[in-house]
């Protein structure tokens, strides 16, 4: 299939699943940031999910894990008649996401306020073992960030110029307190380059991820607007 056509079949594909519907716009808000990573940004093969110099994707995000799932299914790292008995018995496919069942899966999630903090340590750890090709891409939600664990991750990874690191915080204004300034301009008082840009715009999401920030690390925030 062509991705356009991959894309395409990504609803039909969290439709398979059923029985967590509570999470669904939690899934569908970060379907577009999910779906450009998998697909023109993040160095990975489904055919070597271990490969020691791929890219590592961690989503901290891991309530609600549909969109995920669906894109692991089209890019090849799953097949998808599994999804159709996720969260069930037997099922590697749960709630939240198994790095340790689900193949192309970096750790397990779903506990908000841990997948900054553990890719500020890996972008470290391979830094410190001479692997300068990966980066490390997570996922958060804009409400996540009240966690006291970010704020400390946040800080040391830029003071530590962790250029590998990419964060992508889903901004659908869930967060009850904001941010002064807006999410982005948390990141930037700590010497993060940032870029704000619509959720939904592939292009734009693309451009920022591409965008060169040599001895910084990069926050894109994704807006999305949230459903009501």
């Amino acid at each position: 299939m062509t991705t356009a056509t991959e894309y395409a079949a990504l609803p039909a594909l969290i439709t398979r699943m059923t029985g967590d519907e509570k999470h669904g716009w939690a899934a569908e808000s970060t379907l577009d940031v999910l779906w450009v990573l998998y697909d023109r940004v993040l160095r990975v093969d489904p055919r070597h999910p271990d490969d020691p110099d791929r890219d590592r994707f961690l989503l901290s995000k891991g309530h609600g894990p549909m969109a995920y799932y669906a894109v692991l299914a089209a890019k090849g790292f799953l097949d998808p008649a599994e999804l159709d008995g996720w969260a069930g018995w037997g099922s590697r496919l749960g709630l939240h996401p198994d790095g340790v069942l689900v193949p192309g899966v970096e750790i397990g999630s779903g506990s908000l306020g841990h997948g900054l903090l553990i890719a500020v340590g890996a972008a470290i750890g391979l830094r410190l073992r001479g692997r300068t090709r990966p980066a490390v891409h997570v996922l958060v939600g804009d409400a996540e960030l009240d966690e006291g664990s970010n704020h400390e991750a946040i800080a040391v990874a830029a003071r530590r110029g962790l250029d590998s690191l990419v964060t992508t915080v889903v901004d659908n204004s869930s967060g009850s307190l904001g941010w002064p300034g807006g999410v982005a301009r948390r990141f930037e008082v700590e010497g993060w380059a940032t870029a704000e840009v619509d959720g939904r715009d592939h292009d734009a999401l693309h451009a920022a991820y591409t965008a060169p920030h040599p001895g910084r690390p990069l926050a894109v925030v994704a807006k999305v607007e949230a459903k009501r």
